[in-house]
C-alpha cells in the first residue's frame, strides 16, 4: 500500500473535495449510526406535505417510522372500524397508503397507475384456489379469498379508485425499490407480486414466464410511472430507496446470495440514473445503511434477511437528520397497533419450498 502520510498533494480533480467524498474521511466511524453526511435531502417536507408510500415490505417500517415521526402519511383505504389492528393488517389496511400489498417492480406500479385511470385492462385478474377466489394483482390481500370473482372485480375497483385519489392527495411519494425477478404474463405482460399457483392460481408455463428486470427497463419503468403520476398531479414528488432485505428465493439457477447482490446492483444504479435525470426525485440511502453494518454487528435478526428494528431506526435516523420530525403525530392507536404488527412480505412466501 502507498504510503500517503509524507506524499506531496499534486494538482488533482479530487484535491479539494469535502470530507464525505473520502473513504478514509467519510466512513471514520465505529457505528453505521454516524457516518457523517451520508444523507442529504434534495427538497424540504413539509408538515402538511401529504405523503404516500408504497414498495416492498421494507417500505412498511418507513410509513411506520413517518407516522410516528409527525408526517402526514396518506391512508386511502383506511380499515372498516369493526375490524381489529390485527385483522386489519392481515387485509392488508395501514401498511401502506392504499391496500396495493407489495409493489416489488417499478413496472409493476406503473402498471397499476394506468389501470387506475383507466389506460390499461389486464387480461388476467381472478386466481382460484379451492373454489376461492382472489386478485391476482394483490393475492395476499384478502386471507381465504373471495367467494366469487364477482367480489373480486368490485374489491378491485374500489381500490383503484382509492389509488388515484392517492396520487390526487400525495405531495411526495416514497417508493421502495424491493426485486428485480417475477413472473409475467406472456399474452399482456402483467407483472404479478408472486409466482402464479404460490398463493392462488396455478402455474402454466404457457401462460407465464420468468422475467428478471435488467436497469434499462427499471429506469423506463419508474419514469413511465413518474409521467403518469405528474399527469394526475403536477406537484408531486418522489423519494427513492432501495429495500437492504435480500431475496428470499431466486428463480436465475444462480446462487441467492449472487442473485440477491445482482438484484440489488441493478435496482440501486437504476435509482441513481433515475435521481440524476430528475430534480423532482430524491434517494434515500437505507440499502447503504444496512449493507455497510459490517463494521458492527450483523442488522439482521436470526433468519439473515429480516432487518433488526434497532437497524430500521439507525436507517429512519438518518432520513429524520435531514428531514425534522413534526410535534404531532398523525399515527392513529389502531394504526401504531398495525405498524407494530409483523412485516408483511409476499416473497417470504417462497421459503416454504427449501429443503
Amino acid at each position: 500500500m502507498t504510503d500517503t502520510q509524507n506524499f506531496p498533494v499534486p494538482e488533482s480533480p479530487y484535491r479539494d473535495n469535502p470530507r464525505r467524498t473520502y473513504w478514509k474521511t467519510g466512513m471514520r466511524t465505529s457505528s453505521v449510526a454516524t457516518i457523517p453526511d451520508l444523507y442529504r435531502k434534495r427538497f424540504e417536507i413539509k408538515a402538511t406535505d401529504r405523503i404516500a408510500t408504497a414498495g416492498s415490505c421494507f417500505a412498511q417500517h418507513i410509513a411506520k417510522y413517518m407516522r410516528s415521526n409527525g408526517y402526514n402519511v396518506v391512508d386511502a383505504e383506511p380499515a372498516p372500524d369493526n375490524l381489529t389492528s390485527s385483522g386489519a393488517a392481515e387485509h392488508g389496511y395501514g401498511i401502506y397508503s392504499a391496500r396495493y400489498g407489495n409493489i416489488y417492480y417499478t413496472r409493476q406500479l406503473a402498471q397499476l397507475v394506468r389501470e387506475a385511470i383507466g389506460d390499461r385492462v389486464p387480461e388476467e385478474v381472478v386466481w382460484e384456489r379451492e373454489g376461492r377466489y382472489y386478485d391476482a394483482l394483490r393475492p395476499t390481500i384478502f386471507p381465504g379469498g373471495h367467494a366469487n370473482p364477482e367480489l373480486v372485480l368490485r374489491h378491485r375497483k374500489v381500490h383503484l379508485r382509492a389509488v388515484l385519489e392517492l396520487l390526487k392527495q400525495a405531495n411526495v411519494f416514497v417508493f421502495t425499490m424491493g426485486l428485480t425477478e417475477g413472473w409475467v404474463s406472456k399474452t399482456d405482460g402483467t407483472v404479478y407480486p408472486t409466482a402464479p399457483g404460490t398463493v392462488a392460481g396455478s402455474f402454466d408455463a404457457e401462460k407465464y414466464e420468468f422475467k428478471n428486470f435488467n436497469y434499462t427497463e427499471v429506469v423506463r419503468d419508474f419514469l413511465e410511472f413518474r409521467i403518469l403520476a405528474r399527469r394526475i398531479n403536477p406537484r408531486i414528488k418522489f423519494i427513492l430507496t432501495v429495500s437492504p432485505v435480500p431475496l428470499a428465493a431466486t428463480a436465475t439457477g444462480d446462487h441467492v446470495l449472487t442473485a440477491t447482490t445482482y438484484s440489488k446492483a441493478v435496482l440501486r444504479a437504476a435509482a441513481g440514473e433515475i435521481i440524476r435525470r430528475c430534480q423532482d426525485v430524491d434517494y434515500f440511502p437505507s440499502y447503504e445503511v444496512i449493507s455497510a453494518s459490517y463494521v458492527e454487528n450483523s442488522p439482521f435478526d436470526k433468519t439473515g434477511r429480516n432487518v433488526k428494528p434497532e437497524a430500521v431506526e439507525k436507517v429512519m435516523n438518518y432520513f429524520f437528520s435531514e428531514h425534522t420530525p413534526f410535534e404531532n403525530s398523525t399515527l392513529t392507536g389502531k394504526q401504531e397497533r398495525i405498524a407494530d404488527e409483523q412485516v408483511f412480505c409476499d416473497d417470504s412466501i417462497l421459503e416454504i419450498f427449501a429443503k
